[in-house]
């Protein structure tokens, strides 16, 4: 792995690097047995601080912003207005800037820490890869909400509809990519499938999964989280992932725990997870009542959804109602982005390691390497 590539994977912590990642799964990357697990276990538990490299490409990039340490993160995050005490009672404006890789020294670092500084920090760079998340799942239900009006109009969907549902198709149960590739645009069963699909692809509340990745992941913390940039404690078999060291082999076969590439993609397998695995239905039920109704979709209603996320049952939901309870974390769900385009946050060990990461970045735009990468993270 080159170092650039590093950088830019690595984009979680104060002291680690940080780089982006996208959501929602393409044609080619179904709810695959990965990522549908059956439950879900325990965790372990001297420039200026906005000093960028702005590409100048044929096609317009991204703004990279490196920073290093607490020393510059922090003031840029107060820079930004993103730092500090929240009111509860306005809209919650949060800056579209997307963080992903949780470095080895983040664990260490944070205990450091004191514990609302160590809280802070995993919420704020959290949250904008939950809120992108659920931003390109409201541009599917878009999508899907017009295919059907189209269907029950014409009796057949356009190409460009029928290219989405080949590819969420894949979501459904018992549906193959085979079975998305030979989907037509007047198939009989269009309806009941959009139908479906509406019913499973819809938001998670910010607040309930900023909960749940503060839960599972000990703050990101957890040797999961840290070995393999697990947020969700999400199971996987097959000799797959990450050994728990308190293997229950007995009762719950090989089981381990999914490990990804980046913090955003273990956002995509839990979301992914919550819209097909069998053990959500009463989380699904809850949420497509609440649409029915035309009520908020509401963290603390939707968590009572989840009673099978664990073994521990309602004394988890207790827990997790207790976390966000406690962290105010409900004024997530009604948050918004800044009117603003996306960037990429890349942190450094030292101030001598960001500028050789800027001018890596720098390089990297020149040549094409950095919108090649970008277009792997499926940001769209």
């Amino acid at each position: 792995m080159t170092d650039l590539r590093r950088s830019t994977l690595l984009l979680f912590c104060l002291c680690g690097a940080l780089a982006v990642a996208g959501c929602a799964p393409e044609s080619t990357e179904g709810p695959d047995a990965e990522q549908s697990v059956a439950e879900n276990a325990s965790t372990d538990s001297t420039e200026s601080p906005a000093a960028a490299v702005t590409a100048e490409p044929a096609v317009e990039l991204p703004e990279v912003i490196v920073l290093y340490g607490r020393e510059e993160l922090v003031p840029w995050l107060e820079s930004e207005n993103w730092w500090g005490e929240v009111d509860p009672e306005e809209t919650l404006s949060v800056p579209h800037v997307i963080i992903t890789g949780i470095h080895p020294s983040w664990s260490k670092f944070s205990a450091t820490l004191p514990v609302p500084v160590k809280k802070a920090l995993f919420y704020r760079l959290m949250a904008p890869l939950v809120m992108h998340a659920n931003s390109m799942v409201m541009t599917f239900r878009e999508g899907l909400i017009a295919a059907r009006a189209e269907f029950m109009k014409n009796g057949q969907v356009s190409d460009e509809q029928l290219a989405l549902i080949r590819r969420l198709t894949p979501l459904l149960p018992g549906r193959t990519i085979e079975d998305a590739e030979a989907l037509g645009a007047d198939d009989p069963g269009m309806e009941g499938m959009l139908d479906e699909l509406l019913y499973r692809v819809d938001i998670v509340p910010a607040g309930l999964a900023l909960g749940q990745a503060a839960y599972e992941s000990g703050y990101g913390t957890s040797r999961f989280a840290v070995e393999g940039n697990s947020l969700f404690g999400q199971w996987t078999y097959g000799g797959d992932g990450i050994k728990p060291k308190e293997q229950r082999t007995d009762s719950k076969g090989d089981h381990r725990i999914k490990a990804f590439d980046r913090p955003f993609d273990s956002v995509r397998g839990y979301f992914i997870n919550l819209m097909t695995h069998r053990a959500y239905e009463d989380f699904r039920r809850l949420r497509a009542d609440l649409r029915a109704a035309g009520k908020p979709l509401d963290s603390m209603t939707l968590a009572d959804g989840l009673l099978s996320y664990s073994e521990r049952g309602q004394d988890y939901v207790d827990s997790l109602k207790g976390i966000m309870r406690v962290n105010n974390l409900t004024v997530a769900d009604r948050a918004v982005f800044r009117d603003e385009p996306l960037r990429f946050l890349i942190s450094e060990q030292s101030p001598e390691e960001a500028v050789k990461t800027r001018e890596r970045v720098a390089q990297a735009a020149e040549t094409g390497e950095l919108a090649e990468i970008i277009e792997r993270m499926r940001l769209e």
